[in-house]
């Protein structure tokens, strides 16, 4: 079953509310086996004129994982504290690749290290 991604853009107008709902979604997130992958780091805009103010990059073991997440009760709780602490706040869920995995240097090949 492959990974999939939630990626959020987010713009956050009160810092303050902000860390109500960032001192309560990572312990949802690792409770149905999430994990943060960029939170807000530096980033490029390489093509386009898209320029969110702030990316969060979120892994789960699957789509319905993720969305389990997104569904349940206690999430639902951390968005309320979020409520009023963003200007903007997208969310989208995309499923990863079952793809083998990637050799870490071509040089050599598959299986050798």
């Amino acid at each position: 079953m492959p990974a999939a991604y939630l990626i959020v853009e987010s713009s956050i107008s009160d810092a303050e509310k902000f860390k109500s709902y960032m001192a309560a979604a990572p312990a949802v997130v690792r409770e149905f086996a999430g994990e943060y992958l960029a939170r807000g780091g530096r980033m490029a805009v390489l093509e386009g004129d898209w320029a969110p103010p702030r990316l969060t990059v979120l892994r789960y073991p699957s789509f319905e994982a993720a969305q389990s997440m997104y569904d349940s009760p206690a999430y639902r709780a951390a968005r309320e504290l979020r409520a009023g602490a963003t200007a903007c706040f997208n969310m989208v869920l995309v499923e990863g690749v079952d793809a083998p995995p990637v050799n870490p240097n071509p040089k050599l090949p598959q299986g050798h290290s």
